[in-house]
């Protein structure tokens, strides 16, 4: 065998030539899993902080279109989206605010110390002659009174017994069934709206709560001062929260006129009022707890005996966030909802 001389071995350094073309797939693969993933949790973050930024203006809107928070100028949105950001720093590219149709947009997009906004520095990806890239978010949130959704609790109270005044105002007694209350309120001589009618509304099948349209006036199921049935788990929820200390919101179904009598009554529902439940007083097994029988509310103008049945607590402003309801004006009722629309 005969050895070759060094001049005549035309192969060597083709290794390096190999490996530097590796490199370049090699770092092409490294951008993938580094700098995409990198992307990818920029945007995550910034989703976060748009949709924080754009629902807390529109809670601030729902609340009060004079609040300065509810402008396009609001510095809630950039504090809510620094605060979803990993390190604490984001930019508000522009904020777009609806006040008529009750629609706010949010857009962010990242912000490094010391350069300019809207760059993401990339790693591997630089050695490829692409140092960095931009990131964009936008959230949209309305908020109104809801027009359409379900109740929890199926039961419809009269709007002269939701008021302006008594909204955030003292715990007071709304009766079912009892006394004639000496208020304008539709009212019988048996304590109901119209004869045989209690408030008692239609029940989604195998539900406690009642769907209701403010478009479509509502009928009534039970003639009855006990609730329709379904409703004792979802009261001894209640129960269990309030001597928990936990608030018991409940949005009710505000009704503008009665008409019929019995099992054939119709409710013109108008609008919904949140409610802060504190007891109740009914029939049947829906006592339950008994003592909710004898809080120190049920007394003075609250006193619901002998006959009387109802619930008792106080409206409330409330803003809710929920996707389980049709929005509309708000109304003068204290409920409002915000919820993201993309």
């Amino acid at each position: 065998m005969r050895r070759l001389a060094p001049e005549q071995d035309g192969e060597r350094g083709a290794a390096a030539v190999i490996v530097a073309l590796l490199m370049v797939v090699l770092l092409g693969f490294g951008a993938l899993a580094v700098d995409v993933g990198l992307l990818y949790s920029e945007k995550a973050q910034l989703q976060n902080g748009a949709d924080a930024g754009a629902l807390g203006i529109a809670q601030a809107c729902a609340k009060n279109t004079a609040d300065p928070k509810c402008t396009i100028t609001s510095p809630l949105a950039k504090d809510l989206v620094d605060k979803n950001s990993l390190d604490n720093l984001s930019n508000v590219q522009s904020i777009a605010l609806d006040v008529p149709n009750r629609k706010v947009t949010v857009t962010a997009d990242p912000l490094e110390a010391g350069r300019t906004d809207n760059r993401v520095s990339l790693y591997f990806a630089n050695v490829l002659g692409i140092p960095a890239s931009s990131v964009v978010a936008k959230s949209s949130v309305i908020w109104g009174s809801p027009s359409k959704g379900t109740s929890p609790f199926p039961l419809t109270i009269s709007r002269c017994q939701v008021t302006n005044v008594l909204i955030d105002g003292a715990v007071q007694l709304i009766r079912s069934h009892g006394d004639s209350t000496t208020d304008d309120c539709p009212s019988t001589s048996a304590g109901g709206d119209t004869p045989g009618g209690f408030g008692w509304l239609v029940q989604d099948p195998g539900s406690c709560g009642a769907y209701i349209d403010i478009a479509v006036n509502e009928a009534s199921t039970n003639t009855g001062n006990d609730p329709p049935g379904n409703c004792d788990n979802l009261l001894n929820g209640w129960a269990a929260d309030i001597n928990a200390g936990k608030p018991v919101i409940v949005l009710l179904p505000v009704f503008e006129s009665v008409t019929g009598t019995g099992s054939g009554t119709i409710y013109d529902v108008n609008a919904f009022a949140a409610f802060e439940v504190r007891g109740w007083k009914f029939a049947g097994a829906s006592t339950l707890p008994l003592t909710f029988r004898n809080r120190t509310e049920w007394a003075g103008t609250n006193a619901c005996s002998g006959s009387c049945r109802g619930i008792i607590g106080r409206f409330i402003t409330y803003t809710a966030l929920s996707s389980d309801y049709e929005l509309g004006p708000v109304t003068p009722y204290g409920a409002t909802v915000v919820k993201l629309t993309s």
